[in-house]
This record gives structure tokens, C-alpha cells and sequence, in this order.
């Protein structure tokens, strides 16, 4: 990554994944549901909305409220979405990742 750019976390890096891959769905439970079925990984609730509102903090992500649902109780979805900055951060990281991984060689194996 050059210059001043904020590096991105691992799991900073799948809930903007994950906000990709949701598209008009990316909200909390599915961002964590989405996060959970595909890596395996255990997170709880509460570290993906940190991570979410730390991102909207850094100006990688916004989010809105939906309009109210009867399958919600008329309660409302938090929506979240990249933002042109997030996008180009996301690229950088993957980037670098991709980066990194060339060379490996045979000897080295991903799981």
C-alpha cells in the first residue's frame, strides 16, 4: 500500500466482502451470516457492526434505514454499502494480498 492510505484488517477486508458480495442485502446479520458460512469463522454480532461502524468512520462505508417490514415488526434494516474510497481501499488490499502470494512456489499449499 503507498503513502498514508489506512491498511485494512483481515476482518476488516471480509465485511467489505461481504458488502460486495450482499449487494441491496448487505445489512448485519447477513454481512455476519455470509462471513460465518463461508470462512467458517465464529465472530459475534457485535464485532461485525464495530467493524461496520468503524469503516463508516474511515469513509469506506455508508449505510441508510430501510423502509419498515411486517416480517421485522415494522422495525427497520440498517443497510450498508461501499463507498468509491472503500472500493479503491478494498482493491489496494487485495492487491497487496495477491501480491504477496506470488511465488509461493509448490512447496508452499494453501489449505
Amino acid at each position: 500500500m503507498t503513502g498514508s492510505a489506512p491498511h485494512l484488517g483481515d476482518l476488516e477486508q471480509l465485511v467489505m466482502l461481504a458488502l460486495v458480495q450482499l449487494g441491496s442485502e448487505a445489512y448485519g446479520v447477513n454481512v455476519h451470516g455470509i462471513i460465518t458460512e463461508r470462512t467458517q469463522r465464529t465472530t459475534a454480532f457485535a464485532t461485525i457492526y464495530t467493524t461496520l461502524a468503524r469503516l463508516e468512520s474511515k469513509g469506506y462505508v455508508e449505510s441508510f434505514v430501510g423502509a419498515p417490514t411486517a416480517a421485522r415488526g415494522g422495525r427497520r434494516k440498517k443497510h450498508f454499502v461501499l463507498t468509491a474510497a472503500g472500493s479503491a481501499a478494498l482493491k489496494r488490499s487485495l492487491g497487496d494480498v495477491r501480491t504477496m502470494a506470488q511465488g509461493l512456489g509448490s512447496s508452499w499449499s494453501s489449505p
